[in-house]
């Protein structure tokens, strides 16, 4: 019985802690009850107690909550010890020099893409730089739409729920425009952005997975669309999805195998977010 009682308020922290995003920065103590769940005075109690830890900060106004610098140190030890950053490394820099294009490895956090490892091609030239908590939106960039097509729909549910914010008149602000976008993405395994971040860039990406076939990152090559046109995108995906299905091999993956005739097995759909 303790031991449920534990998770049971591990639930709640982490339930209070999900209230917060990029677009919901700040939070104070009734809208965290009221998007939790939660009773207010459980809600309050739990406040305090995540910011004597620093897992929250106390806006200058008292009044409302931020996440903590504390979530900011955890996070980058994560990043910095996962195990994709020493594995993907290789595999980063292989595809790099097969296709002369910049390539990016970037780890869904549940709401955006963390930039985990990069090469850039191009005019830039072999140049391979480690990126630690710097992100980018899921719904418009390949490694975002790469990975949110194999998550939850409840999780799906919490980027639109976010809004769609346009970046380029190529975005996809529609929600079930974007649904159907994903769906695509599971069915043939791979993802264009079509300048949907930044303005004649195309990119082609493919989705990571861990040892139980969980997506949680993605791998991307990318560059100006006068370079990579539709056609050689579609040239470069079955070379995109090769390096990450040996990521995701290195991570403990084992592909299941295609039944005679098939091709490709799907991702396996997150089960949690």
């Amino acid at each position: 019985m303790a031991s449920d009682y534990g998770v049971k308020s591990f639930q709640k922290i982490m339930t209070i802690l999900e209230c917060f995003s990029t677009v919901d920065r700040s939070l104070s103590v009734s809208e965290i009850a009221e998007r939790s769940g939660l009773p207010r005075s459980t809600a309050h109690r739990l406040v305090l107690s995540l910011r004597q830890i620093g897992l929250l900060d106390q806006d200058g106004n008292r009044l409302e909550y931020r996440l903590g610098l504390k979530l900011f140190e955890l996070g980058t030890a994560v990043l910095i010890n996962m195990d994709i950053h020493r594995e993907g490394r290789t595999f980063v820099e292989l595809l790099g020099q097969a296709t002369g294009e910049s390539v990016h490895l970037c780890v869904f956090d549940g709401w955006r893409m963390s930039f985990v490892e990069r090469v850039l091609g191009g005019r830039s030239g072999p140049n391979n730089s480690t990126i630690v908590m710097e992100s980018s939106p899921c719904h418009c960039t390949g490694v975002g739409k790469a990975a949110l097509s194999f998550q939850e729909e409840r999780v799906i549910d919490r980027i639109c729920g976010l809004g769609l914010p346009a970046y380029t008149r190529n975005t996809i602000t529609d929600p079930t425009a974007l649904r159907a976008e994903l769906a695509r993405i599971r069915e043939r395994g791979f993802a264009i952005d079509n300048g949907e971040m930044e303005a004649n860039v195309r990119c082609v990406a493919a989705p990571i997975r861990n040892s139980s076939g969980r997506v949680f990152a993605a791998i991307s090559v990318s560059g100006p669309d006068r370079r990579i046109t539709e056609e050689r995108a579609l040239e470069l995906a079955p070379k995109v999805i090769e390096h990450a299905d040996l990521v995701s091999v290195r991570l403990g993956w084992q592909p299941p195998k295609p039944a005679r005739g098939r091709g490709r097995p799907p991702a396996t759909v997150a089960t949690t977010g």
